[in-house]
């Protein structure tokens, strides 16, 4: 398994249309651990060797980031016992990936409303964003008390306050300027966004940023994905045609 993966990576990392973007949306950790009468969390500690794989293969195909859905506004909402074991999960595993990811010359950003999280949590990723920050390679996006929706009003009321100081022009407001508002405005937007456990929606995810993104959803529930499933995602990219709105010559009058 391990030469026919290293193949196809070869292979594919000298596609000229490889995505430069992927995003993830990493779900079905509960139904996974439901399956073997497992408490929820022991499914989000089986996702580790998933996003473990996922980032060595993104790292080692050339990508330029790869972002990945780890926890959202919403999932504040769930029982305190689990959001207090997740935040604990998350600072453990940055700091039981910090070599490899070092090793990799990955550098590691976060986005979201980060000033919820715990402080311990906070400090850790802080820490951990600082010790990566003269590396030179693919940006690992972790998307942490995310919404999309958050985002853009966050955005708007980053732009409001802007036009209120006189240092921005609301007659100069266009999609390129609003960008500058979001939370990582130099991320360009996902050529790719990848979809676990079969569920067709987007949860709240990058409601900005996935304007023209390629969408590919997987029955596969995440602790299950591994590197071969990423590949299968990027192959069915490519075998995409992206026009951005545009059409060939001859082409029918589809809107995408």
């Amino acid at each position: 398994m391990g030469d026919s993966i290293d193949r196809a990576i070869d292979e594919l990392k000298a596609h000229p249309a490889l995505p430069r973007h992927v995003a993830v949306i990493m779900d079905g950790n509960g139904r996974w651990a439901k399956k073997r009468m497992l408490p929820r969390l022991a499914g989000h500690r089986a996702g580790t060797e998933s996003v473990r794989a996922t980032i060595r293969t993104s790292a080692k195909l050339g990508l330029s980031a790869l972002s990945l859905y780890t926890f959202s506004l919403e999932n504040w909402n769930r029982p305190r016992l689990e959001v207090d074991g997740l935040m604990r999960f998350l600072g453990e595993v940055l700091r039981s990936e910090y070599l490899e990811l070092a090793e990799n010359n990955i550098r590691l950003r976060a986005i979201g409303r980060l000033g919820m999280l715990p402080r311990e949590t906070l400090d850790t990723l802080d820490e951990t964003i600082g010790k990566l920050s003269g590396n030179t390679g693919m940006i690992l996006n972790l998307c942490l008390s995310y919404g999309g929706r958050a985002e853009i009003v966050d955005a708007a009321r980053k732009l409001a306050a802007a036009v209120q100081e006189r240092s921005f022009a609301a007659d100069d407001l266009d999609e390129k300027s609003f960008r500058r508002f979001l939370y990582d405005p130099d991320l360009a937007d996902p050529d790719l966004l990848i979809r676990t456990s079969g569920e067709m929606r987007l949860s709240n995810f990058f409601l900005w940023q996935l304007a023209y993104t390629e969408i590919v959803v997987t029955e596969t529930l995440w602790p299950d994905f591994r590197e071969e499933h990423l590949l299968a995602a990027i192959r069915e990219y490519l075998g995409r045609e992206r026009r951005f709105g545009t059409v060939r010559e001859g082409a029918g009058d589809d809107v995408g």
